[in-house]
């Protein structure tokens, strides 16, 4: 069991549940807050988001906009208080936690789907369901593209 493993994987696997577990609350009170929503989607998937976050994506809270950042494009708009959650978490300027409790709200930065001119880090506004994996097709080729044309074998720049 637990108490065999060595102490700091213990600690770890510990730390890491705490942040999951971070996710989870923090996108039900969203969602409870704004009376509207569905958390179960937030709450089920926040070991992934954790996951993609912190272990994969190469994002800069600080500089949004950088061009060769990895992009988590999320189209189910019944989820997006997790991704609200993942940018208030990993430190993105927005949304505030004050921008949270105003989630789904009228004029709100934290819409019902995510609108990618309300916030960074809010890569596609997707709209209808469906259109999400037809906008992460078409960023994955717009850089295979780039680093087509950009890349050397001395410098890779995409």
């Amino acid at each position: 069991g637990k108490m065999s493993e060595p102490p700091a994987k213990r600690i770890k696997e510990d730390m890491e549940e705490k942040c999951i577990n971070t996710i989870r609350i923090l996108s039900a009170d969203t969602v409870e807050k704004g009376k509207s929503g569905h958390p179960g989607a937030p709450i089920g998937c926040a070991p992934m988001a954790y996951t993609l976050y912190c272990k994969f994506m190469n994002h800069n809270p600080k500089n949004p906009k950088w061009p060769n950042r990895d992009r988590f494009v999320l189209s189910n708009g019944h989820a997006c208080a997790l991704l609200y959650s993942m940018l208030h978490l990993t430190g993105y300027d927005r949304p505030t936690m004050e921008d949270m409790k105003q989630f789904r709200q009228f004029g709100s930065v934290t819409a019902g789907h995510p609108e990618n001119f309300l916030l960074d880090g809010v890569e596609v506004s997707t709209g209808p369901l469906g259109q999400g994996i037809s906008n992460a097709v078409g960023l994955a080729m717009a850089e295979t593209h780039l680093a087509a044309i950009y890349n050397t074998p001395e410098h890779k720049v995409v």
